[in-house]
Protein backbone atom coordinates (compact mmCIF):
# COMPACT_ATOMS: atom_id res chain seq x y z
CA UNK A 1 0.00 0.00 0.00
CA UNK A 2 1.35 3.72 -0.79
CA UNK A 3 2.05 5.86 1.74
CA UNK A 4 -0.35 8.51 3.22
CA UNK A 5 0.58 11.87 1.66
CA UNK A 6 0.62 14.60 4.27
CA UNK A 7 -0.14 18.30 3.11
CA UNK A 8 0.47 21.34 4.16
CA UNK A 9 -2.52 23.42 6.48
CA UNK A 10 -2.01 27.18 6.83
CA UNK A 11 -3.66 30.08 8.03
CA UNK A 12 -2.97 33.77 6.95
CA UNK A 13 -3.61 35.98 10.09
CA UNK A 14 -5.31 39.04 8.70
CA UNK A 15 -8.40 41.08 9.44
CA UNK A 16 -11.29 41.87 6.78
CA UNK A 17 -10.12 45.15 6.24
CA UNK A 18 -6.85 44.25 5.35
CA UNK A 19 -8.21 42.53 1.99
CA UNK A 20 -6.78 43.69 -1.34
CA UNK A 21 -9.95 42.98 -3.18
CA UNK A 22 -11.56 45.74 -0.60
CA UNK A 23 -8.83 48.34 -0.56
CA UNK A 24 -10.99 50.26 -3.02
CA UNK A 25 -13.47 50.92 -0.19
CA UNK A 26 -11.18 50.94 2.62
CA UNK A 27 -8.28 53.38 3.23
CA UNK A 28 -5.50 52.12 4.79
CA UNK A 29 -5.44 55.09 7.25
CA UNK A 30 -8.99 53.96 8.45
CA UNK A 31 -8.08 50.70 9.66
CA UNK A 32 -7.40 51.82 13.20
CA UNK A 33 -10.72 52.64 13.77
CA UNK A 34 -12.47 49.98 12.35
CA UNK A 35 -14.13 47.22 13.98
CA UNK A 36 -11.16 44.30 14.61
CA UNK A 37 -12.18 40.97 14.25
CA UNK A 38 -9.29 38.95 13.66
CA UNK A 39 -8.71 37.99 17.29
CA UNK A 40 -11.88 36.16 17.67
CA UNK A 41 -11.98 34.28 14.60
CA UNK A 42 -8.79 32.75 14.49
CA UNK A 43 -9.30 31.79 18.07
CA UNK A 44 -12.35 29.85 16.35
CA UNK A 45 -10.16 28.05 13.65
CA UNK A 46 -7.51 27.19 16.57
CA UNK A 47 -10.53 25.24 18.37
CA UNK A 48 -11.25 23.79 14.72
CA UNK A 49 -7.50 22.37 14.85
CA UNK A 50 -7.52 21.49 17.89
CA UNK A 51 -10.99 19.50 17.60
CA UNK A 52 -9.47 17.72 14.28
CA UNK A 53 -6.03 17.29 16.34
CA UNK A 54 -4.24 19.52 13.08
CA UNK A 55 -1.07 21.77 13.39
CA UNK A 56 -1.00 24.83 11.07
CA UNK A 57 1.06 26.98 9.94
CA UNK A 58 -0.11 30.45 10.53
CA UNK A 59 1.02 33.05 8.70
CA UNK A 60 0.67 36.49 10.92
CA UNK A 61 0.72 39.83 8.95
CA UNK A 62 3.16 42.17 11.86
CA UNK A 63 0.22 44.65 12.36
CA UNK A 64 -1.84 42.01 13.78
CA UNK A 65 0.84 40.80 15.77
CA UNK A 66 1.76 44.06 17.36
CA UNK A 67 -1.85 44.71 18.53
CA UNK A 68 -2.60 41.04 18.94
CA UNK A 69 0.48 40.09 20.95
CA UNK A 70 -1.48 37.30 23.30
CA UNK A 71 -3.09 35.66 19.79
CA UNK A 72 0.70 35.14 18.74
CA UNK A 73 1.48 33.66 21.91
CA UNK A 74 -1.64 31.62 21.67
CA UNK A 75 -0.86 30.14 18.64
CA UNK A 76 1.93 29.07 19.31
CA UNK A 77 0.92 27.31 22.73
CA UNK A 78 -1.33 25.31 20.82
CA UNK A 79 1.89 24.10 18.65
CA UNK A 80 1.43 25.53 16.01
CA UNK A 81 4.19 27.11 13.47
CA UNK A 82 3.76 31.01 13.07
CA UNK A 83 5.30 32.50 9.93
CA UNK A 84 5.54 35.75 8.05
CA UNK A 85 3.15 37.52 5.73
CA UNK A 86 4.64 40.88 6.02
CA UNK A 87 3.74 43.78 7.98
CA UNK A 88 0.46 45.80 6.75
CA UNK A 89 -0.70 43.69 3.36
CA UNK A 90 0.36 45.69 0.90
CA UNK A 91 0.92 44.44 -2.78
CA UNK A 92 4.74 43.63 -2.88
CA UNK A 93 4.88 44.63 -6.67
CA UNK A 94 3.65 48.09 -5.34
CA UNK A 95 6.77 48.31 -3.11
CA UNK A 96 9.99 49.37 -3.78
CA UNK A 97 12.40 46.77 -2.45
CA UNK A 98 13.72 49.51 0.16
CA UNK A 99 9.71 49.60 1.51
CA UNK A 100 9.31 45.22 1.04
CA UNK A 101 12.51 44.96 2.98
CA UNK A 102 11.94 47.23 6.13
CA UNK A 103 8.44 45.77 6.40
CA UNK A 104 9.37 42.74 5.99
CA UNK A 105 12.20 42.92 8.73
CA UNK A 106 9.74 44.80 11.41
CA UNK A 107 7.19 42.19 10.88
CA UNK A 108 9.54 39.40 11.09
CA UNK A 109 11.60 41.03 14.25
CA UNK A 110 7.93 41.60 15.97
CA UNK A 111 6.72 37.38 15.62
CA UNK A 112 10.19 36.84 17.31
CA UNK A 113 10.31 39.24 19.69
CA UNK A 114 6.92 37.80 21.05
CA UNK A 115 7.40 34.11 20.30
CA UNK A 116 10.92 34.14 21.25
CA UNK A 117 11.65 31.74 18.36
CA UNK A 118 12.75 32.01 14.52
CA UNK A 119 10.11 32.50 12.38
CA UNK A 120 11.89 30.95 8.84
CA UNK A 121 8.53 31.02 6.93
CA UNK A 122 7.07 33.59 4.85
CA UNK A 123 4.36 34.70 2.31
CA UNK A 124 3.28 37.65 0.26
CA UNK A 125 0.14 39.39 0.36
CA UNK A 126 -2.58 38.16 -2.39
CA UNK A 127 0.90 36.15 -3.19
CA UNK A 128 2.31 39.31 -4.70
CA UNK A 129 5.80 37.81 -5.65
CA UNK A 130 5.37 37.78 -9.51
CA UNK A 131 7.76 38.34 -12.34
CA UNK A 132 7.88 41.79 -11.77
CA UNK A 133 8.86 41.48 -8.22
CA UNK A 134 11.12 38.43 -8.11
CA UNK A 135 13.95 40.87 -6.50
CA UNK A 136 11.76 40.29 -3.57
CA UNK A 137 13.07 36.78 -2.71
CA UNK A 138 16.77 37.70 -2.37
CA UNK A 139 15.38 40.03 0.28
CA UNK A 140 13.82 36.90 2.32
CA UNK A 141 17.37 35.16 1.91
CA UNK A 142 19.05 38.56 2.99
CA UNK A 143 16.36 38.32 5.68
CA UNK A 144 17.45 34.73 7.42
CA UNK A 145 14.00 33.09 5.92
CA UNK A 146 14.15 29.45 5.03
CA UNK A 147 11.32 28.90 3.01
CA UNK A 148 8.81 31.23 0.85
CA UNK A 149 5.00 30.62 -0.31
CA UNK A 150 4.26 33.33 -2.37
CA UNK A 151 4.58 32.13 -5.77
CA UNK A 152 1.34 30.78 -7.71
CA UNK A 153 1.47 29.22 -10.22
CA UNK A 154 -2.26 30.12 -12.00
CA UNK A 155 -3.11 33.27 -13.90
CA UNK A 156 -5.55 35.96 -12.04
CA UNK A 157 -5.92 39.40 -12.01
CA UNK A 158 -3.80 39.96 -8.83
CA UNK A 159 -1.01 37.46 -8.79
CA UNK A 160 0.51 34.69 -10.37
CA UNK A 161 3.62 32.96 -12.25
CA UNK A 162 1.76 30.45 -14.59
CA UNK A 163 5.16 28.88 -15.72
CA UNK A 164 6.49 28.28 -12.45
CA UNK A 165 6.65 25.35 -10.79
CA UNK A 166 4.29 23.39 -9.08
CA UNK A 167 5.20 21.31 -6.56
CA UNK A 168 7.90 22.14 -3.27
CA UNK A 169 11.39 22.77 -4.91
CA UNK A 170 14.67 24.65 -4.15
CA UNK A 171 14.17 27.91 -6.19
CA UNK A 172 17.38 30.17 -7.43
CA UNK A 173 16.97 33.28 -6.70
CA UNK A 174 17.68 36.17 -8.97
CA UNK A 175 21.37 36.82 -7.18
CA UNK A 176 22.12 33.52 -7.42
CA UNK A 177 20.98 32.74 -3.78
CA UNK A 178 18.64 29.77 -2.72
CA UNK A 179 15.43 29.64 -0.98
CA UNK A 180 12.71 26.66 -0.87
CA UNK A 181 9.80 27.38 -2.31
CA UNK A 182 6.38 25.83 -1.26
CA UNK A 183 3.82 26.98 -3.70
CA UNK A 184 0.14 27.33 -3.31
CA UNK A 185 -1.34 24.03 -4.97
CA UNK A 186 -2.33 23.39 -8.36
CA UNK A 187 -4.03 20.51 -10.21
CA UNK A 188 -3.36 19.88 -13.88
CA UNK A 189 -6.95 19.50 -15.57
CA UNK A 190 -7.12 19.78 -19.27
CA UNK A 191 -3.71 21.21 -19.79
CA UNK A 192 -4.20 24.16 -17.43
CA UNK A 193 -3.28 24.82 -14.11
CA UNK A 194 -6.52 24.73 -12.22
CA UNK A 195 -5.93 26.29 -8.37
CA UNK A 196 -6.57 23.35 -5.59
CA UNK A 197 -5.04 25.82 -2.52
CA UNK A 198 -7.87 27.05 -0.66
CA UNK A 199 -9.48 30.44 0.32
CA UNK A 200 -12.03 31.96 -2.74
CA UNK A 201 -11.61 28.92 -4.43
CA UNK A 202 -12.68 26.92 -1.38
CA UNK A 203 -15.27 29.03 -1.17
CA UNK A 204 -16.31 29.18 -4.95
CA UNK A 205 -15.84 25.70 -5.83
CA UNK A 206 -17.80 22.89 -4.51
CA UNK A 207 -16.68 21.23 -1.62
CA UNK A 208 -16.60 17.43 -3.70
CA UNK A 209 -14.37 19.55 -6.51
CA UNK A 210 -11.73 21.07 -3.67
CA UNK A 211 -11.86 17.24 -2.28
CA UNK A 212 -11.39 15.77 -5.51
CA UNK A 213 -8.50 18.25 -6.77
CA UNK A 214 -6.18 17.64 -3.63
CA UNK A 215 -6.57 13.94 -3.76
CA UNK A 216 -5.59 13.93 -7.84
CA UNK A 217 -2.64 15.99 -6.51
CA UNK A 218 -1.64 13.34 -3.88
CA UNK A 219 -2.98 10.24 -5.98
CA UNK A 220 -1.93 10.88 -9.24
CA UNK A 221 0.92 13.03 -8.24
CA UNK A 222 1.95 11.80 -5.53
CA UNK A 223 2.88 15.08 -3.94
CA UNK A 224 1.57 17.36 -0.83
CA UNK A 225 -0.65 20.14 -1.15
CA UNK A 226 -0.95 23.48 0.51
CA UNK A 227 -3.70 24.71 1.76
CA UNK A 228 -4.74 28.66 2.97
CA UNK A 229 -7.83 30.23 4.56
CA UNK A 230 -8.04 33.32 5.95
CA UNK A 231 -9.93 34.19 9.52
CA UNK A 232 -12.53 36.07 8.35
CA UNK A 233 -13.53 33.09 6.13
CA UNK A 234 -15.60 31.90 8.82
CA UNK A 235 -16.85 35.19 10.05
CA UNK A 236 -19.97 35.13 8.28
CA UNK A 237 -20.83 37.88 10.95
CA UNK A 238 -18.20 40.34 9.76
CA UNK A 239 -19.53 43.54 8.31
CA UNK A 240 -20.32 44.53 4.52
CA UNK A 241 -18.07 46.86 3.00
CA UNK A 242 -19.84 48.69 0.17
CA UNK A 243 -16.89 47.67 -2.64
CA UNK A 244 -17.71 46.69 -6.52
CA UNK A 245 -20.05 43.52 -7.27
CA UNK A 246 -16.86 42.00 -8.22
CA UNK A 247 -14.70 42.14 -5.10
CA UNK A 248 -17.79 41.87 -2.61
CA UNK A 249 -18.91 38.15 -4.22
CA UNK A 250 -14.92 37.39 -4.25
CA UNK A 251 -14.83 38.43 -0.34
CA UNK A 252 -18.23 37.32 0.70
CA UNK A 253 -19.59 34.53 -1.23
CA UNK A 254 -20.30 31.40 1.04
CA UNK A 255 -18.81 32.91 4.33
CA UNK A 256 -21.36 30.71 6.19
CA UNK A 257 -20.46 27.39 4.47
CA UNK A 258 -16.92 28.01 4.83
CA UNK A 259 -16.29 26.57 8.84
CA UNK A 260 -18.19 22.91 7.44
CA UNK A 261 -16.11 22.78 4.49
CA UNK A 262 -13.21 23.21 6.55
CA UNK A 263 -13.98 20.53 9.36
CA UNK A 264 -14.79 18.20 6.27
CA UNK A 265 -11.22 19.11 5.02
CA UNK A 266 -9.75 18.10 7.98
CA UNK A 267 -11.53 14.98 8.46
CA UNK A 268 -10.63 13.94 4.63
CA UNK A 269 -7.24 14.60 4.64
CA UNK A 270 -3.73 14.69 6.95
CA UNK A 271 -2.13 17.81 7.40
CA UNK A 272 -0.01 19.30 9.58
CA UNK A 273 2.46 22.25 9.32
CA UNK A 274 4.53 23.67 6.05
CA UNK A 275 7.69 23.23 7.96
CA UNK A 276 6.98 19.45 8.66
CA UNK A 277 5.97 18.83 5.14
CA UNK A 278 9.22 20.42 3.95
CA UNK A 279 11.02 18.48 6.73
CA UNK A 280 9.16 15.06 5.29
CA UNK A 281 10.20 16.26 2.05
CA UNK A 282 14.04 16.89 2.42
CA UNK A 283 13.69 20.27 1.75
CA UNK A 284 14.81 21.84 4.96
CA UNK A 285 16.68 19.99 7.48
CA UNK A 286 14.74 17.61 9.86
CA UNK A 287 16.76 19.39 12.64
CA UNK A 288 14.91 22.11 15.72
Amino acid sequence: MSRTIVNAMSVDVEDYFHVAALSEAIARDDWESMNSRVDASTRRLLDVFDAADTKATFFTLGWVAERHPELVREIERRGHEVACHGYSHQLVYQQTPAEFREETLRSKQLLEDITGAAVIGYRAASYSITAKSRWALDILVEAGFAYDSSIFPVRHDLYGMPGAQRFPHVLETDAGASIVEFPPSTARVLGQNVPAAGGGYFRLYPYSLSRWLIRRINQDERQPTVFYLHPWEVDPDQPRVNASWRSRFRHYNNLDRCEERLRRLLNDFEMTTCIQVLKAQSMIPATD
